[in-house]
């Protein structure tokens, strides 16, 4: 049934990526540089969730270290770690330099005088999230060393450059961009079907099914690929030789469930109340939820700020918005339902390959 777990895995990086040779190209260009000992731009990796950002960043990065001998790469969540304290020592700690350093204590100053004081390879930071970034002047911190190169993941350039002051706007404005449109559902079939091909065993999941995946996914790669790994494994526990239409129905709705949780899960405090007000209090406008936000915090964040929160948890199909920008309301997505109307093409589908399959023995009996 499963040949590689492996690859159906989050975060797996294959050896092959497909449909993204110009933004692999793009990126490896940037970093090129770094082949010839000489420092490298920062780049700025922008997209939908599930475009492939974190996947085609990270896949970059591992072929750079198989060219060079003398590379570092370091890997930081920024909506994990989004204060400038925790993305300094998480890069420290990649460094192998927080022996001595104390998490209570420690001022950030001294973290960045560490930095500079490294005197081993090049390294190479992945910020992703980095629009999730309470203080991102640590991106400012970063871009003073010359040792290190920055890759810069956000789903949207104007919510990064919102937040961050005019001297490093105006830095990262003539930084590479590569920007990813969401995939089409013959990419996702095809990153799907190379998937499969490694991770599972002959005929487990047919071509039909593998379609139905990339429709019901509706460009999110993410999802897709979560999909077939949690019917591939609800189909193993079951004893299955394959991956039935039943199975692939309640994995489309297990994997949406899952992923939603798991952005729910990621929220900062702060936008975790900014959330709590719209599950109460939704629909609701922007200027309600900030006056509901100040009575409930001690330290407020801007206006700005709750605007990108709110922006953030609508990408991550948290809250759903409705209206032009100036009387946008949110509300929060269905729990029980994250998607019904996905939910239906794909119990919709099901049915009618069912009923084409019925048809099919109908004429082979006549």
């Amino acid at each position: 049934m499963i040949r590689d777990a492996r690859v159906l895995r989050a975060g797996f990086v294959p050896r092959e990526v497909e449909h993204r040779d110009a933004e692999v190209n793009h990126l490896s260009s940037v970093l090129e540089p770094i082949t010839n000992g000489e420092p490298a731009d920062t780049a700025i990796v922008t997209g939908p969730s599930g475009a492939g950002k974190t996947c085609i960043s990270q896949f970059v990065t591992e072929r750079l270290r198989e060219e060079v001998l003398d590379v570092e790469t370091t890997y930081v969540n920024c909506w994990r770690n989004y204060t400038r304290f925790r993305t300094l020592y998480q890069i420290l700690d990649d460094l192998g330099a927080t022996i001595d350093i104390h998490r209570q204590s420690t001022p950030h100053d001294e973290l960045v005088d560490r930095l500079q004081q490294h005197d081993g390879p090049r390294t190479v930071v992945i910020l992703d999230e980095v629009d999730q970034l309470e203080d991102p002047s640590v991106i400012y911190d970063l871009h003073s060393l010359p040792q290190f190169a920055i890759i810069c993941i956000a789903n949207r350039e104007e919510e990064l450059f919102s937040r961050i002051d005019d001297r490093l706007v105006s830095r990262l404005r003539s930084s590479e961009h590569v920007r990813m449109d969401k995939y089409h559902d013959e990419q996702l079939y095809d990153i799907l079907s190379a998937r499969a091909k490694w991770g599972l065993d002959e005929d487990v999941i047919s071509d039909d099914q593998l379609y139905r995946i990339a429709d019901v996914a509706a460009g999110d790669a993410r999802l897709a690929i979560g999909i077939l790994r949690t019917a591939a494994g609800k189909a193993y526990r079951e004893n299955h030789e394959r991956i039935t239409d039943d199975i692939l129905l309640d994995a489309a709705e297990h994997s949406r469930a899952q992923i939603r949780q798991k952005s729910l899960d990621s929220l900062t405090p702060h936008q975790q109340v900014v959330y709590a007000i719209v599950r109460d209090h939704g629909p609701i406008g922007p200027s309600e939820i900030h006056d509901h936000y100040t009575e409930e915090v001690d330290d407020p964040r801007t206006k700005r700020t709750i605007q990108t929160y709110l922006s953030k948890m609508t990408q991550y199909n948290l809250l759903e918005a409705e209206g032009t920008s100036r009387d946008r309301e949110s509300s929060p997505v269905d729990s029980a339902a994250p998607s019904p109307n996905r939910s239906r093409q794909l119990r919709e589908r099901c049915i009618s390959s069912y009923q084409d399959f019925c048809s099919f023995e109908l004429l082979d009996q006549s």
